[in-house]
């Protein structure tokens, strides 16, 4: 496949090809309809696809869009590995099979924003409701700076949180803010109060196609975090040594470990590819995230703040509305052949490492 035909202009074209890739390849097809529309007016659903032989012993979850506008990248993963004869026979052969999850989280996909349809970050949503949820008093202390009066923030705001940051150092920072949060809705990194409509669907798929499996293996990709278009593997599992050490055996010794300090994204609970090891309790699980580089920190968190500022105001002006959503856009999509090819090629041989990580011993 070209760039093109990968990297999709919108969610409404990247379901089509995706739908249609994965019919070409007489995939078994399931479609979860969202009671909304997308911003075209179009039908928002995730999509699932298995492309299983008979013979499978291992399983190889791929995922997208677990944060809406990030699906622009991992739409493109799943598109190139559905047009990829070679990767596709290795995994029989290997006597894996595929389940892709497109567009965990289709409204902020179509809409061109992190969160769902509720603003939540669905990758902070898988906790124990209503039981005890984490706390993060330094994301209260922020919110108010976070979200402020007036968008564009004036140049007081900044300096407020500028300083913050000198004081308390660009890492406490990153955790204040995005470690996640359960006490604003309206904020910046909100797991939600209680099981999404995307985390249901999600655990659906698990049962439905996980079952039966004893090996595990999920690559679930992102944007947004680290040097532009650089894939950061990142450990998903439990804190488990064991565990760990299977991810580096796979993917190599550079899978970076939040809950350890080596990884550029905070040490966060409730992230949904969690929930393989709740919803198939016998199979063993190797868990990734693939994170590709985009923008700086501060610009993405500029970007999001704009996305909360907006659902904050829906009476905003068209031509601010546009303009924050292309900000955030930006922040997670790089319109950029180098950009895109750099992705195609480090996803292809995560997703090759996997497939002879999983096949039998």
């Amino acid at each position: 496949m070209t760039l093109d035909s990968c990297f999709s202009q919108n969610y409404a074209q990247a379901r089509e090809r995706f739908l249609a890739a994965a019919r070409r390849r007489e995939a078994h097809l399931e479609s979860h309809k969202l009671d909304r529309t997308g911003v075209l007016g179009e039908e928002l659903s995730t999509d699932i696809a298995l492309v299983r032989a008979p013979d499978a012993k291992g399983l190889l979850i791929i995922s997208s869009a677990m944060h809406g506008v990030e699906g622009f990248c991992g739409s493109a993963c799943q598109l190139a590995l559905l047009d990829d004869e070679d990767l596709l026979k290795r995994a029989r052969d290997a006597g894996v099979a595929l389940l892709l999850i497109h567009a965990i989280n289709p409204y902020g996909f179509s809409w061109c924003s992190r969160t769902n349809e509720e603003n939540v970050d669905l990758n902070r949503n898988a906790q124990p409701f209503p039981g005890p949820l984490p706390e993060n008093p330094g994301y209260a202390e922020l919110h108010p700076l976070l979200l402020p009066a007036v968008w564009p923030p004036n140049a007081e705001n900044r300096k407020a949180i500028a300083a913050y940051v000198e004081q308390r150092g660009p890492i406490a920072f990153r955790d204040a803010v995005s470690r996640g949060q359960y006490t604003h809705p309206g904020g910046l990194f909100f797991g939600g109060d209680r099981a999404t409509w995307s985390r249901r669907t999600l655990e659906h798929a698990l049962r439905s196609h996980g079952a039966g499996f004893a090996d595990i293996g999920w690559i679930d990709v992102h944007t947004g975090l680290g040097p532009a278009g650089h894939g950061e593997k990142i450990f998903a599992g439990r804190r488990d040594p064991e565990e760990i050490a299977r991810a580096r055996r796979w993917w190599g010794l550079d899978v970076a470990v939040p809950f350890a300090g080596t990884s550029a994204s905070a040490d966060i609970t409730g992230h949904l590819t969690s929930n393989a090891q709740a919803v198939c309790p016998d199979a063993r699980h190797t868990l990734m995230a693939l994170e590709f580089g985009t923008v700086p920190f501060e610009t993405m968190i500029d970007a999001l703040r704009g996305e909360a500022w907006l659902r904050a105001h829906p009476d905003a002006s068209t031509d601010l509305a546009d303009l924050i959503r292309l900000q955030v856009r930006n922040a997670f999509y790089f319109d950029q052949d180098a950009w895109k090819g750099m992705v195609l090629g480090q996803s292809r041989l995560a997703i090759l490492q996997a497939i002879a990580g999983l096949k039998p011993d």
